[in-house]
């Protein structure tokens, strides 16, 4: 009952799946495997992978072309998109192991609850069976029915339909603020008695991630509410494991519905087929749509529309509801001189505009390099301090969109009613790519909003792709330590001025008592603060266990990301308090000027132990008062939005060179 093995030819795709699936997979044999060794044989063994992570390892066969394995594994996963990456090496004592062949499982082609024999086609005419009971049933999960479409395919993977991957330019009515809190008595997953868990969130086409592997999260984000993907709001638990597949702890659902707007709603959720629950702060409030028009129907553009927002913006509506902060029009009305991306030496350009979460497209223009849309976007601000993004595509039906060419455009740049070129760069935002796109942005905000929203944590983006050590990742370590060392030497007069006037500080006011009182509070630190050192040691012991090579390697790159993090978050902190200083955005200069006018004549009128007092009487009541509070720090949240010396250089625009542009050639040749 094997299916025939594939000419190479990838299946037709799905639409992403959602739901909760258990995948049981039986690995038979394989037949007729490459020789490897010397003697005219090979040890073969097989890796299962999913989303770049390897989550099964069949044993070694040894002396054997024609295997039998008869191995089987079950996997929980969330979602059927990602196809299940099958390798087969030769084990090879004492060094690298040989690589035998690959191949491709789609999942989504597969036909739920029904054994099905796959015969994989490998290099060199090898064979590799499997049998796949497609997707048993998990009680209390939902399902979702695919079609068998072609069972086989060999070494590529197809790629995302355009139409799902720009899903998300549908037009949406509501906002779901969700703040995750904790997580309370979760099934412990390593072998410590501990775990690493987080949370994943999808609401319809949105995704978002918890950022922090603490049970005591204390994170807060906003979806977008959709009139056609319901209001089911899905969550699942996982169990980080560096280089292998997390584990799955739970999962629960939320009908957004039977909650009651404009009001915020405390829930436990317990965990289905699982051991725990999950403390959320959900609350669902109605907002403007956020919208796509002709040029023709401009709300910035009639007169009485343009008073009511200038008035709903206005200073007299300042201290109501904070997180509506202001509106932006974009009008994109053309572009000149794109790229050619297919053989026909023209393009399809379509555009795509970001603000944040936000995401809207225009339609396309087929075989077109100066491509006129005019169609006006409109969105919602929320931070004043958000970046603009535009994308140039080129559309590919069977295939992912190309791209053409990008700009950034912080909305604090912005001149009204200026219609401007843009010349496009590329992905990585460092030098031009060929093109010229056309816009024309208005935008309105209140000013006291945006710098009260400047000192609360930033919007963060639904899904950030987790940092890997890549190709590069030399360079970008390189880059890093020079921005380092630039900014410890800009530094140094600095540091050597208040090492100084610290000293004499320090010396004026020191008193002999001081010292042995010193020593005293560091003796009664350590006595009330043992048991908690004997428990982390415990800990460390415990988690101080003989690793496998792979998992010293996973752990020297999880260091040294850690370490170019680091890096870079310390070169970005000292390049924004410079950029600060140097009035590089002056809305924040600004802004650090009067806050710090009026510490100056707090500092003066007030005596300092009051003002003492008063923040530790706020700090140490801040969890009576309000126990679910996120804490966030003011000044890092400010110095966030200040843009560092690798976003200015990003951010800057490059000149429009009048020579390149195609109407000016065709005018000249026809001259």
């Amino acid at each position: 009952m094997a299916a025939p093995c594939s000419s190479g030819v990838a299946p037709e795709r799905a639409a992403p799946s959602s739901g909760m699936y258990k995948l049981e997979i039986e690995l038979r044999r394989g037949h007729n495997l490459a020789v490897r060794d010397r003697g005219g044989s090979s040890d073969p063994y097989v890796k299962f992978k999913l989303a770049g992570k390897e989550v099964f390892r069949s044993k070694t066969i040894h002396k054997n072309l024609n295997p039998v394995w008869d191995e089987k594994v079950t996997l929980i996963m969330d979602s059927l998109s990602e196809p299940l990456y099958i390798k087969v090496f030769d084990y090879d004592f004492g060094l690298q192991d040989d690589f035998m062949g690959s191949a491709y499982l789609y999942l989504e082609s597969l036909e739920q609850q029904r054994y099905c024999t796959h015969c994989r086609s490998l290099h060199e005419n090898s064979m590799l069976r499997l049998c796949v009971p497609q997707q048993r049933e998990v009680k209390a999960y939902r399902w979702k029915p695919y079609v068998n479409k072609v069972s086989l395919d060999l070494a590529q993977q197809q790629s995302v339909r355009l139409s799902e991957l720009h899903r998300k330019s549908q037009l949406w009515r509501g906002i779901v603020s969700i703040a995750l809190i904790e997580g309370r008595n979760l099934i412990p997953m390593d072998p410590n008695g501990l775990s690493d868990p987080y949370v994943k969130f999808r609401l319809g086409p949105q995704k978002y991630r918890s950022k922090t592997l603490s049970p005591q999260w204390r994170e807060q984000f906003d979806l977008h509410l959709y009139e056609e993907t319901g209001g089911v709001l899905e969550l699942t638990v996982w169990d980080r494991d560096t280089g292998r597949r997390d584990d799955f702890i739970g999962r629960c659902q939320l009908d957004l519905s039977t909650l009651t707007k404009e009001q915020t709603h405390h829930l436990e959720l317990p965990l289905e087929e699982s051991r725990g629950y999950v403390v959320l702060l959900v609350t669902l409030t109605a907002s403007a749509h956020v919208s796509i028009a002709d040029l023709s129907i401009t709300p910035l553009d009639d007169l009485q529309e343009r008073r009511e927002i200038l008035r709903r913006y206005g200073l007299w509506k300042s201290f109501s509801n904070f997180r509506d902060v202001g509106i932006v029009q974009v009008k994109v009305m053309r572009a000149e001189g794109l790229m050619a991306a297919d053989v026909t030496g023209k393009s399809d350009p379509f555009c795509v505009l970001e603000l944040n979460n936000d995401r809207l497209q225009t339609h396309t223009v087929y075989k077109n390099l100066s491509p006129e849309w005019n169609k006006v976007f409109t969105f919602n601000v929320k931070d004043i301090h958000s970046v603009l993004e535009v994308t140039v595509f080129d559309e590919d039906r069977d295939r992912s969109a190309d791209f053409l060419g990008k700009v950034v455009i912080p909305l604090l740049r912005i001149r009204n009613g200026e219609q401007k070129g843009y010349v496009l760069k590329n992905k990585e935002l460092t030098g031009p790519t060929k093109g010229v796109i056309y816009l024309e942005i208005d935008v309105i905000y209140n000013t006291v909003k945006a710098a009260l929203r400047t000192v609360v944590p930033a919007e963060q983006k639904y899904i950030e792709e987790e940092p890997k050590v890549s190709k590069q990742v030399w360079t970008y370590l390189l880059v890093n330590l020079k921005r380092t060392q630039r900014l410890s030497r800009s530094l140094t007069p600095c540091v050597t001025f208040l090492s100084r006037q610290l000293f004499v500080v320090v010396v004026w006011n020191f008193e002999l008592y001081m010292l042995p009182l010193a020593l005293l509070l560091l003796l009664l630190w350590n006595f009330f603060f043992s048991s908690s050192r004997e428990t982390a040691e415990m800990v460390r012991k415990r988690d101080s266990e003989p690793k496998g090579f792979m998992d010293k390697l996973y752990a020297i790159q999880d260091v040294f990301i850690s370490v170019q993090s680091a890096l870079d978050e310390v070169a970005s902190y000292g390049e924004r308090i410079k950029n600060t200083v140097n009035w590089t955005v002056p809305f924040l200069s600004w802004l650090a000027i009067t806050a710090l006018c009026l510490a100056t004549l707090l500092l003066y009128l007030i005596p300092l132990r009051y003002l003492v007092l008063a923040w530790g009487v706020n700090k140490f009541t801040k969890k009576l008062r309000d126990p679910y509070m996120i804490d966030n720090n003011e000044l890092l949240d400010f110095l966030s939005r200040v843009p560092s010396d690798v976003q200015v250089m990003q951010h800057r625009e490059l000149k429009v060179d009048p020579g390149q542009s195609p109407n000016k050639r065709r005018r000249t040749n026809l001259s």
